[in-house]
C-alpha cells in the first residue's frame, strides 16, 4: 500500500502509529485469521489457444543475437488460488511465511504492484507495517515482469516447468496458469517465451512424461502457432534441462532415457535447446563420464552448460572462460551447433541451505558485467541468464529491495545500494552488446551508478 493508511481484516489502521501490542496484533490477525484481501481467481482453462493482443517486437524466429532469461515461475502464496501454500518463500508452506519459516534471500522491490498482486506475510519492517510479497499464479504480475523485459530490453524467457511436479494435479494446474501468462505477457509486450523441462528429480521409466505433456500443450494451446514463441533453425524450440551431468550433485536420469526423449521431441519436428553439465566436453567435474555423451549432444540444435556456482570471483570468470566458455564454443561451432553460455548475477542459499550470505558476491554488479564481456570476447552470440525471479538462491535479475523487511533477525540481500533495477538494465544492454548495437558496456552510468 502507498497511502498512510491500511486495512486489515475491517480495521483501519495509521503505518507507524501504535504500541508494541497493536503491532503484534496485527501479524496475529494477518497470520491466522481469515485471508488476506486479495481474492483468489476462480480456475480458468488456460489450456486453449491464445486469443488475445500480439504486438509486435522480438524476431521469434531466431535465439542468434538474443538475450533470454530463466523464468521460475514458481512463488505461491496462501489464498492466491494455488492450494500450494507458500511455496518457495517458506519452508513450511503450509504455515505463514515469515521469521523462522524463510527460504529465500532477495525480497522483491512490489513499490510497482498493484493492490491486487500483494499478499500480507508475517515479516514486518521497523515501524510495525507488515511487509507483502507477490505469486506467480497472478497474471497480472506474470504480465508485468515481462512488460519489464521490454522496458529494458530482455527478448524473453525460458518459462521453467519441473518435470517432477507434473503427477501433482495442483503443482501441474499452477505451471499451466504460469506458462498462459507468461505466453500473454510476451505477446502484449513483444517478447519471446518457451518451455524449458527441467529434469531434475525425474525417474527414467517417468521421464517420456515430459513428451507427453508437450503434445497436450502443443495440441491445446498450440503453442507452436504463437507468433511470440521461440523458434530456431526453422522449428519450435524446446529446451531440456539436465543432461549429461553426473551422480555427485543429485541423483539424475540417465543418458540412454535422456537421449530417448530428445529423439521424441526431434521427431516431433522441434528444435532441441539442452541444458548440460560445466564439464561435458572433457566430461569432467559435474559431467557424465558416458562414451555416448558427444553422440547425444550432437542431437541438440543449442547446447547451453550450467555455468552456476561454477566460479565465485572475477579471476575466476577469467578461468572459467579460458576452460570452458572459449574451447566450447570452438567446438560447438566445428560441429555446427549453437551455444549459449549461461551467466548469473551472483549466489546466495543462507535461508534455504544455511550457507554464508551472498556465498557469491555481487560486486555491485561487476562479476554479471564481467561474465557479459567474457562471453562477448569468447564469441558468444546469445546469452541466457539465471534467473529472473529467482530469489531463493539469490540469482534474481528483477527489481528487488535494498531496504527489506527486519523482523525476526531474519538476514537477507539487498542489491548494495544499486537501483533495484541496476542488473535489469545491464541484462539488456548485454544484448545490445551482443548484436554490435555497443562496444562496451563499463561506460554506461545508471543514474550516478557505473558499473
Amino acid at each position: 500500500m502507498n497511502g498512510f493508511e491500511q486495512t486489515l481484516n475491517g480495521m483501519t489502521i495509521k503505518k507507524g502509529v501504535g504500541t508494541p501490542y497493536l503491532r503484534f496484533f496485527i501479524l496475529i490477525l494477518a497470520c491466522h485469521s481469515s485471508p488476506p484481501a486479495v481474492s483468489a481467481e476462480p480456475r480458468e482453462d488456460v489450456l486453449k489457444p491464445y486469443d488475445g493482443p500480439s504486438n509486435p517486437g522480438v524476431d521469434s524466429g531466431t535465439l542468434t543475437g538474443k538475450v533470454m532469461t530463466g523464468y521460475q515461475g514458481w512463488f505461491n502464496c496462501e489464498s492466491d488460488g494455488a492450494n500450494l501454500g507458500w511455496t518457495h518463500w517458506a519452508r513450511d508452506r503450509s504455515k505463514p511465511f515469515g521469521p523462522g519459516n524463510v527460504t529465500v534471500d532477495l525480497w522483491p522491490d512490489v513499490s510497482e504492484y498493484d493492490e491486487d498482486e500483494l499478499y500480507t506475510t508475517a515479516f514486518s519492517y521497523e515501524d510495525g507495517t507488515l511487509a507483502r510479497t507477490f505469486s506467480s499464479h497472478t497474471r497480472k504480475t506474470v504480465i508485468r515482469h515481462f512488460k519489464w523485459m521490454a522496458d529494458y530490453g530482455i527478448d524473453g524467457a525460458f518459462v521453467q516447468r519441473f518435470a517432477h511436479g507434473l503427477q501433482d494435479k495442483n503443482m501441474r494446474d499452477h505451471k499451466d496458469k504460469v506458462l498462459s501468462s507468461a505466453r500473454e505477457g510476451a505477446n502484449r509486450h513483444g517478447r519471446t517465451y518457451t518451455v524449458m523441462y527441467d529434469l531434475t528429480g525425474i525417474r527414467d521409466e517417468d521421464i517420456l512424461q515430459v513428451f507427453d505433456d508437450w503434445r497436450v500443450l502443443r495440441g491445446k494451446m498450440h503453442l507452436t502457432e504463437d507468433p511470440a514463441f521461440q523458434h530456431h533453425n526453422g522449428k519450435p524450440l524446446v529446451a531440456i534441462w539436465g543432461i549429461g551431468f553426473n551422480d555427485r550433485i543429485k541423483p539424475r536420469s540417465s543418458l540412454e532415457a535422456c537421449t530417448e526423449l530428445i529423439g521424441k521431441f526431434k521427431a516431433d519436428g522441434c528444435s532441441v535447446m539442452l541444458g548440460i553439465a560445466t564439464g561435458w566436453r572433457a566430461q569432467d567435474k559435474d559431467a557424465l563420464n558416458h562414451p555416448d555423451l558427444h553422440q547425444a549432444l550432437l542431437m541438440a540444435d543449442v547446447l547451453s552448460p550450467w555455468s552456476v556456482g561454477r566460479f565465485r570471483d572475477l579471476a575466476g570468470v577469467g578461468r572459467h572462460a579460458e576452460i570452458y566458455w572459449a574451447p566450447d564454443m570452438v567446438w560447438a561451432r566445428e560441429h555446427d551447433i549453437d551455444y549459449m553460455p549461461v551467466v548469473f548475477p551472483g549466489f546466495s542459499r543462507h535461508n534455504l541451505a544455511g550457507s554464508e550470505l551472498a556465498s557469491i558476491p555481487r560486486l555491485a554488479g561487476q562479476f554479471f558485467l564481467a561474465q557479459i564481456m567474457a562471453n562477448k570476447k569468447a564469441g558468444a552470440d546469445m546469452l541466457y541468464i539465471a534467473m529472473f525471479d529467482e530469489v531463493d538462491e539469490g540469482t534474481a535479475i528483477f527489481k528487488c529491495s535494498n531496504h527489506p523487511p527486519t523482523s525476526g533477525g531474519v538476514r537477507f540481500l539487498t542489491l548494495d545500494g544499486l537501483p533495484s533495477d541496476a542488473y535489469l538494465r545491464l541484462a539488456g544492454k548485454a544484448g545490445r552488446l551482443l548484436r554490435g548495437e555497443i562496444s562496451h558496456i563499463e561506460s554506461v552510468a545508471f543514474n550516478g551508478w557505473q558499473p
